[in-house]
C-alpha cells in the first residue's frame, strides 16, 4: 500500500493551481477529484503510521480509484503523456 501511495504521489499533479484547474472546460471536476483522492491517500497514510495492514481488495479500490482520477485529468489536460 505505500508502494501505491508514493506512485500516485508522484505521477499525480496535486500541486496544480486552483486557478488554472478551474480555467476552462473539463470532463469531471478536476478539482474534487484531486481533494478526494488527496483524502483517500491521507486517510491510508495514517492508518498505515498506526500499523493498520490493508487486505488486497482495500489496496485494488484505492488503485482503480486512481487510475480512473488519473484518466479524468488526462482528458482534461493536466496530465502529458
Amino acid at each position: 500500500m505505500q508502494h501505491l501511495i508514493d506512485e500516485v504521489r508522484k505521477n499525480i499533479p496535486f500541486d496544480i493551481p486552483e486557478s488554472t484547474i478551474c480555467s476552462g472546460p473539463c470532463q469531471g471536476c478536476s478539482k474534487k477529484l484531486l481533494e478526494f483522492l488527496d483524502d483517500q491517500l491521507c486517510d491510508w497514510q495514517a492508518k498505515l503510521d498506526r500499523g493498520q495492514v490493508p487486505n488486497l481488495g482495500e489496496i485494488n479500490q484505492l488503485s482503480r480509484i486512481s487510475k480512473r482520477i488519473y484518466n479524468v485529468l488526462k482528458r482534461n489536460g493536466f496530465i502529458k503523456t
